[in-house]
């Protein structure tokens, strides 16, 4: 049976740029659930954390994950706090392969920050706030089914190992 791959990590990991790549060479459909969110409240990301909250967010969150594992099999990158959040791991069980896109804070914060866009990371000591943000997700990331390590690593190798685990573990 033919599950999806969901990839899970932090913020600038490359959830979005790999998983593209890997949905490219699958056939498949790639979902971004940050972009199917944003495109939903026409809003951004940050306008949402900021007037409506957090908590807020993790739910639409929670709930847009569901209704893509709910469709076609397909590469699917929830946003980098979706892993932390509780009984989401397990709701996708059995129906995607969690793969955890690992890659040191520091590398991650450079790779956020150029693109601006990250709550979490907004204001003084981005990098700092990502060791923070991994020591708080950690376990729940190393949790998944596979790791993939992108440090030092160009986009294509490791579009290449989501490609190989879609077929060697999720019946691709």
């Amino acid at each position: 049976m033919k599950r999806h791959l969901l990839l899970v990590g932090l913020s600038g990991s490359g959830k979005t740029t790999v998983g593209c790549l890997a949905a490219q060479a699958l056939g498949a459909r790639f979902v971004d659930i940050d972009e199917v969110i944003e495109a939903a409240e026409r809003l951004p990301i940050s306008h949402l954390f900021a007037h409506r909250g957090e908590a807020a967010f993790r739910e639409l969150e929670r709930d847009e994950v569901t209704r893509a594992l709910d469709g076609e099999p397909g590469v699917l990158a929830p946003g980098a706090g979706w892993a932390a959040e509780s009984g989401n791991l397990e709701a996708a069980a059995g129906r995607a392969l969690v793969i955890y896109l690992r890659t040191d804070p520091a590398v991650a914060a450079a790779r956020a920050a150029s693109e601006g866009n990250r709550p979490l990371l907004a204001g003084d000591h981005p990098e700092g706030r990502m060791k923070g943000l991994l020591a708080s997700r950690h376990a729940f990331y190393e949790a998944a089914e596979a790791v993939v390590d992108t440090d030092h690593r160009s986009v294509t190798q490791v579009a290449e190992d989501l490609v190989e685990l879609a077929r060697s573990r999720a019946g691709w």
